[in-house]
């Protein structure tokens, strides 16, 4: 299992990122939302749909979930 965060800044194309706890390039506690403790990337994908529509996985922590 996992801690995800969901950044509040969207991507130039328009997708707010979900991250790992753990990942290099975790948005800054600012623009960051905790969506919980999660045993994989899709769940914390659901869970950050609460908060935007357009949503996608990082690519560097969460690429099973990347799709841009």
């Amino acid at each position: 299992m996992a801690d995800y965060y969901l950044n509040r800044v969207a991507q130039p194309t328009s997708e707010h990122e979900v991250h790992i706890s753990t990942c290099s390039f975790m948005p800054s506690i600012e623009n960051r939302i905790y969506l919980g403790n999660f045993y994989d990337c899709e769940s914390a994908i659901k869970e950050a749909k609460k908060h935007f529509y357009k949503v996608d996985g990082c690519y560097y922590c969460c690429r099973k979930c990347h799709t841009r």
